[in-house]
């Protein structure tokens, strides 16, 4: 934009230019009014209720995104900080009338296991720094017209029990919330014209802030299944603050039953849409405290997380995104709906063979008629942490039914359903199956007798794991070698033995390349069979060998780590 003088300036020069942009609106003046049981929060002074989700994606594509939110009767986002990147964000909410709770990130954040731990009673360095840099961007934002509030960390009074436990937790719980009201009284100082809050998981916070954070405006919380709770929470604490709720929806895989084989069950799209629903119903039920919340969440991933919350994964809208529009008291009466998928369930869900095929059923429809395609993948969280989901392969049979091939790896898988609708919504359900080794016909002759091994892991994660627990029958114990190469493990059969199949159920430390061997003695060793190439899960090979001992004798490893076996079976 031209400054004053430079505009003066071209018009001695009597120069056409064109219109400058116009200018960006000033700040607004944000306040917490009322008094007990009777607040609200204002803009400008007039009421403002927060209608809103928690934003997802990048500040990159804020400006493609933003118009949709708007579209939602969203008003607000939520982030969780706000640095030098965070401008194109603000511009982009503030054009398009959203404003954003702009969050600073404390360690450690996020709750059960994130962040890093501080001590708040000693690193003195630590604090300064956040003193100093949460200040300087309020000072840098104040101004823009898309800032609704701070707020100031995110679950640290939950995640600093990652770090302490018994009275040090508690020292380190009124340190930190007597730090977050350092912030605040800093920010204040900074900025006078908008609330600071701050947000944990659950009401369990707000006895620390109640007694350390008086200058906080306002409380926050975020709240899943138990969100309705939230206003005798408060009635019991007897708290004198408003709160609003940063995060909430359908219930957490920390709120669910396990299903049968031990794993959260996840609640269907339908269940989640009506969570959402509900979440809403139960914050605007409690009048005069709770001034709003941001809904979680606006978000695009397409992973274990993004399926279970985000509105929008793969940037496909799904029946919760309606649910929180309808909510926020917009018409979905012309939209196109997505397809819904009902009656899931998975044949055998206790028991499938590695690699082998299983039928997994659903009923799906489609509220516009629309013609669908399908999508079949799987996830292996429950086995690794990982969050991706993996595409199977698979045969539609019609109907939602699908023939799937099950992964070669042991442990509780996730399978997903995806019906897409071609205009641009997905429905998505998911089920848990367990995958176990294939049947082998004969007997295991390997099982229970003598085993050893060139090494294994006595105190790692799940050990000790010595090579008896690889001939024990138990796919739930497990050999592990050192991290090196080459690494075996052989079975005293007692007596020579014919054997005609070695099945190997590799844990994660897979070998790539190794052989198996027999020997008479123990010391002289034949070669039966060579592998390369291995990629893990399952091996099943067959192969003629006669001998007393039999060795898998391992020279390449698959993974950074050691080798690996939940069992070593030897088949007659």
């Amino acid at each position: 934009m031209a400054s004053v003088a430079a505009t003066a300036l071209l018009a001695a020069f009597a120069v056409t230019v064109p219109a400058a942009a116009p200018a960006q609106a000033a700040g607004s003046v944000v306040k917490v009014t009322g008094s007990q049981g009777a607040w609200q929060l204002t803009v400008d002074g007039a009421p403002y209720q927060v209608k809103g989700l928690t934003w997802g994606p990048s500040v990159a594509d804020a400006g493609r995104y933003m118009p949709d939110v708007a579209s939602m009767g969203v008003n607000t986002i939520r982030t969780w900080g706000t640095d030098g990147t965070t401008k194109p964000l603000l511009d982009s909410a503030a054009a398009n009338g959203v404003k954003v709770i702009a969050g600073f990130w404390l360690q450690p954040g996020g709750g059960p296991g994130s962040g890093g731990c501080v001590n708040y009673l000693t690193d003195t360095q630590y604090k300064n720094d956040m003193l100093a840099e949460f200040p300087k961007w309020v000072e840098t934002y104040k101004d823009h017209a898309g800032v609704l509030m701070w707020n100031v960390g995110n679950e640290s009074v939950l995640g600093l029990q990652n770090c302490y436990s018994g009275d040090a937790l508690e020292q380190q719980r009124n340190a930190y919330t007597t730090f977050v009201n350092d912030i605040a009284k800093k920010i204040h100082s900074v900025d006078p014209n908008h609330p600071v809050t701050s947000t944990d998981a659950w009401t369990g916070a707000w006895p620390y802030y109640k007694r350390n954070a008086p200058d906080l405006d306002l409380y926050a919380v975020n709240s899943y299944a138990d969100v309705c709770n939230i206003d005798d929470a408060w009635n019991a604490g007897g708290y004198t603050k408003p709160y609003i709720v940063t995060e909430g929806g359908p219930a957490g895989e920390w709120e669910v039953d396990d299903d049968v084989n031990g794993v959260a069950t996840e609640p269907t799209d339908v269940a989640k849409a009506q969570g959402y629903k509900d979440a809403w119903n139960c914050v605007t039920g409690h009048r005069g405290v709770a001034l709003g919340a941001t809904l979680f969440h606006y978000g695009t991933e397409y992973d274990f997380g993004g399926v279970w919350f985000n509105l929008l994964p793969a940037g496909q809208k799904r029946l919760s995104y309606y649910a929180v529009k309808e909510a926020y008291g917009r018409s979905t009466a012309g939209d196109n709906k997505p397809p819904v998928i009902s009656n899931m369930a998975v044949d055998g869900a206790t028991a499938v063979a590695a690699g082998r095929p299983f039928k997994v059923t659903s009923d799906v429809t489609d509220p516009n008629g629309d013609a669908l395609s399908y999508e079949v993948l799987v996830n292996s969280k429950y086995i690794d942490n990982g969050g991706q989901l993996t595409p199977a392969q698979f045969t539609a049979e019609g109907n939602g039914d699908f023939t799937v091939t099950a992964p070669d790896r042991l442990g509780v898988w996730k399978v997903y359903i995806k019906a897409t609708d071609g205009k641009g919504n997905v429905g998505i359900e998911t089920k848990s199956f367990k995958v176990v080794p294939p049947p082998v016909g004969g007997t295991n002759v390997a099982k229970g007798k003598p085993a050893t091994a060139s090494s294994f892991q006595p105190g790692s994660v799940g050990c000790p794991c010595p090579a008896s627990a690889a001939v024990d029958g138990d796919f739930g114990s497990r050999w592990a070698s050192d991290w090196s190469d080459p690494q075996w493990i052989q079975v005293d059969l007692g007596t020579r033995t014919a054997f005609r199949h070695v099945q190997l159920a590799w844990e994660a430390a897979y070998g790539k390349s190794y052989t198996i061997q027999t020997s008479d003695n123990g010391q002289d060793w034949n070669t039966v069979k060579t592998v390369t190439g291995g990629n893990g899960g399952i091996d099943d090979i067959e192969v003629n060998g006669e001998g007393r001992c039999v060795r898998m004798h391992a020279t390449e490893r698959g993974t950074g780590y050691g080798y690996s076996l939940y069992e070593f079976g030897v088949y007659s």
